[in-house]
């Protein structure tokens, strides 16, 4: 079994000590011929905060269509309440150009923009881990290769000095058979 020293060494060009934590945890991986392969959605994660449950909920609900939907019938509402009102009463409780809709959605856009902000980078967080994870398993997927490429190598040296060894001893039978053919048997009368 390789150590994951010589592994560092031969297939990285690196002291084992000079690679980061998580080449060394690929050559130690490697060099135990375990499995790095895992489900990063399934591990155990820190368990988010109330405002990060809210975040989350507050983006999920903010990026759907339904939020699109609801968001425009409210404005389609206010503008139509406002019409009617104008049309009956001769007078609004938010004139055009609807100073007071531009307010709420100022407001609005002002609380929805850094807590949709905090949960994209709550996902970051996790898809930074994701791809931490890729390679490490690329890493380890392309050592494994360089090592079966040695394997295959030297499978390849061991029997193309098989078949030198088999070679020469073949021709060494063959000199010699012809060797003998050249030579009359003993006790036999040259015609």
């Amino acid at each position: 079994m390789r150590h994951a020293e010589d592994i560092a060494t031969q297939l990285l060009g690196v002291p084992f000590d000079h690679l980061d934590a998580r080449a060394q945890k690929v050559a130690r991986h490697i060099a135990k011929r375990q499995h790095i392969a895992r489900n990063t959605a399934l591990e155990p994660d820190v368990p988010p905060t109330l405002g990060q449950r809210a975040a989350d909920a507050v983006a999920s609900f903010g990026g759907s269509w339904t939020f699109v939907g609801l968001f425009a019938a409210v404005m389609v509402g206010w503008i139509g309440l406002n019409a009617v009102l104008l049309w009956r009463q001769g007078s609004t409780f938010d004139p055009y150009p609807f100073i007071l809709l531009n307010l709420f959605l100022s407001m609005l856009a002002a609380i929805q923009a850094p807590i949709i902000l905090m949960s994209q980078n709550r996902q970051s967080q996790k898809d930074r881990i994701t791809a931490e994870h890729d390679y490490e398993i690329n890493l380890k997927a392309e050592l494994e290769i360089m090592l079966l490429h040695d394997k295959i190598d030297q499978l390849r040296e061991s029997q193309w000095q098989a078949l030198l060894a088999t070679q020469q001893e073949q021709l060494k039978l063959l000199t010699a058979l012809l060797g003998n053919q050249a030579e009359p048997p003993a006790g036999a009368r040259p015609g």
